[in-house]
């Protein structure tokens, strides 16, 4: 009998966003079905989210509900989903940032917890096979030992943000025990590149260097993030979609960091513009150094970062100068 092929039907969760956007476009260039759920939450204009949309809201297999998906259970609209054959979750969606979340702890453990805890009855009620989480860097805390391995547990959350994605992480392997799904956490190491969040170190750095405006180095300059592009990002979430193995958390990063005050000499070469830097105390919640081990993502999904930074700031910059100016975020 002649099998007939069934494209992929995807829940994703934060489509709208900076990576959400990108993923779903590049699932629909693969030919699934893509159900985007995304409340366009004001952390940021709604304005640069609906321009995130422009490619998928004109695909006949994109379909956007914009609703908020910490009010799932018993809604109208997840009834409705509950008839879609879904082959995976893809949990993209939540609160972000580390400084925020100092002051707004009840709404980040509410959205990254217990909004994950909805998603997951969900997968447990429709039958749902694969739950794929974008879990943090953040999750490691101050972790000593470098690069931070997956299984290493001498780190400790420093923030509510990191403490409400290592709680989801936990809360999803409880799931995979007890009800059998497949659960996948994949810990994400700074993510930039084009549409990249306008509150994020690297566009705000631009925004100053081309405005001509001081910009703020917190700290001494030393600390240094495993910056990774946009695109190496998308190969890993795609090759969790695919993955069928036992392994239930993956680093994804560039392996390889970057010193802040070479991030900001990287971003004056490219521009061509000098930076008028001012120093200020390290700020509450963030951490002095990320390094990923990115050797189970190589040898199980086949993940393998190919962008450097002086690429990938390239390409951000040429997006920026490219793009109509924007609503500004407010810090």
């Amino acid at each position: 009998m002649r099998t007939i092929f069934r494209p992929k039907s995807i829940l994703l969760t934060g489509g709208a966003g900076f990576i959400g956007s990108h993923l779903s476009e590049l699932l629909l260039k693969e030919g699934c079905i893509v159900y985007c759920i995304d409340n366009l939450d004001p952390y940021y204009p709604e304005q640069i989210k609906r321009r995130n949309l422009t490619y998928s809201l004109k695909h006949e297999r994109f379909h956007f509900i914009q609703e908020d998906f910490t009010h799932m259970r018993g809604s109208w609209w997840a009834k409705a989903l509950s008839r879609v054959q879904f082959d995976a979750i893809i949990h993209l969606g939540g609160k972000a940032g580390v400084r925020p979340s100092i002051h707004q702890s009840l709404d980040y453990y509410n959205t990254n917890l217990t909004g994950t805890q909805q998603l997951l009855e969900c997968a447990r009620e429709w039958s749902v096979p694969k739950f794929i989480f974008a879990s943090s860097s953040s999750v490691y805390g101050n972790c000593r030992n470098m690069p931070w391995r997956e299984e290493d547990r001498s780190g400790d959350p420093i923030s509510p943000y990191a403490s409400s994605k290592l709680a989801a992480e936990q809360l999803g392997r409880v799931y995979a025990h007890l009800f059998g799904l497949q659960f996948i956490a994949l810990r994400l190491f700074t993510v930039y590149g084009p549409r990249q969040r306008p509150d994020l170190a690297i566009h705000k750095f631009y925004k100053c260097i081309e405005a001509g405006e001081p910009l703020t180095i917190f700290g001494d300059g030393e600390s240094s993030r495993d910056y990774t592009f946009i695109e190496d990002i998308l190969s890993g979430i795609v090759a969790a979609l695919d993955y069928a193995g036992e392994k239930t958390v993956f680093n994804l990063g560039g392996s390889d960091p970057v010193r802040l005050l070479d991030l900001v000499h990287i971003l004056e070469d490219t521009m061509g513009k000098k930076a008028k830097l001012i120093q200020a105390p390290q700020q509450d919640g963030d951490v002095e150094r990320t390094c990923a081990d990115i050797r189970r993502a190589a040898e199980h999904l086949q993940y393998a970062p190919k962008t450097s930074i002086e690429s990938g700031i390239e390409s951000f910059v040429r997006w920026k100068k490219n793009t109509k100016p924007q609503l500004e975020y407010q810090d």
